[in-house]
């Protein structure tokens, strides 16, 4: 860290990788960011307190801070113990500070009326600030499978950018792990799981949101996450007219008429309306009995949406009236 002499005071300069910071030492007030540890000769990170109004949240977060039975027990334990784990900030050029870890208890604390947080301070570069961020929520108990999915595709397009930067003639002569390898040893998951749950990402956000209600188990989601944006919205309609939700099996057929390029909206209504295992309890009528009421022509998917829109009539006419 550098001062330079201006008009408005002293500036503190502090230079990252492909970033250079000026701001008012005044801003300092207060902060003692990480300094050598005289006695040990290592770097001590200090914990300090700044006012909430000058933290800003980490323009890459993709966690959710919501208002739920955990943000409760979290404002419960705030309340009774005070923040036991500080913020992780970083300064950024406006005179604020970018929070990389601490976004839900920087949300209590403003809920119960706490005007400062401790904070670590720790100057990072915009891919070591997304590692970080993302290192640090997905340790979490609960999480998502949406929230999962997007922090590994974040992680793995970091890992990536930083493995293509130029290396040393000693680091090319070391075996390179692929990011998706880097990340299963980090997270717990194989490398193939890891891959799967980037692939979600291409899930339109209504079938992204089916999966994180857990209405469309995660198998059949990351079958589904290979179809088209069309096709995606196609499926909903078919899951809609048949009151039903893919099995794995049938994600994977619907999956496989896409890539023959023989899928279609007619298609997938109908493999939506077979009967699955497990539901052979339902009503059911045979094509037979059917086709007294119908023309020749008509498909089975036709019949069915014949016989939904009248009984939606009927039940509008008897029931609603």
């Amino acid at each position: 860290m550098v001062k330079q002499q201006c008009l408005f005071g002293t500036l503190l300069s502090i230079k990252v990788p492909g970033r250079h910071f000026l701001f008012p030492e005044s801003w300092r007030k207060g902060v003692k960011m990480t300094e050598p540890n005289r006695q040990s000769g290592e770097n001590e990170e200090r914990i300090i307190e700044i006012e909430i109004e000058r933290l800003r949240p980490f323009k890459e977060h993709l966690f959710q801070v919501k208002d739920d039975k955990e943000m409760f027990l979290l404002q419960e334990s705030i309340e009774k113990y005070g923040i036991l784990n500080p913020l992780i900030v970083r300064p950024v050029p406006d005179g604020y500070y970018e929070i990389i870890s601490g976004h839900r208890r920087k949300h209590a604390a403003e809920k119960l009326g706490y005007r400062k947080v401790p904070v670590i301070i720790r100057v990072l570069s915009e891919d070591d600030s997304i590692l970080s961020m993302v290192d640090s929520n997905l340790h979490r108990e609960r999480i998502s499978y949406s929230e999962k999915a997007f922090a590994y595709k974040l992680k793995n397009d970091v890992l990536k950018r930083k493995s293509g930067r130029k290396k040393s003639q000693v680091d090319h002569k070391t075996p390179r792990k692929r990011a998706i390898e880097i990340i299963s040893e980090d997270c717990g998951d194989s490398p193939k799981q890891v891959q799967r749950y980037i692939s979600l990402t291409k899930l339109i956000p209504e079938m992204l949101q089916k999966l994180d209600d857990e209405i469309i188990s995660f198998c059949p989601a990351v079958e589904i996450a290979a179809l088209s944006e069309k096709e995606q919205k196609e499926l909903l309609v078919a899951m809609e007219y048949a009151q039903a939700i893919p099995s794995l099996s049938q994600a994977q057929r619907i999956r496989q008429l896409s890539k023959e390029k023989q899928l279609s909206l007619e298609k997938m209504e109908e493999i939506m309306c077979e009967v699955k295992k497990g539901e052979i309890t339902r009503v059911a009528f045979t094509n037979e009995q059917l086709h007294k009421y119908f023309p020749n022509s008509y498909t089975p998917a036709m019949m069915k949406r014949e016989i939904l829109a009248l009984l939606k009539l009927w039940k509008k006419e008897s029931w609603e009236s």
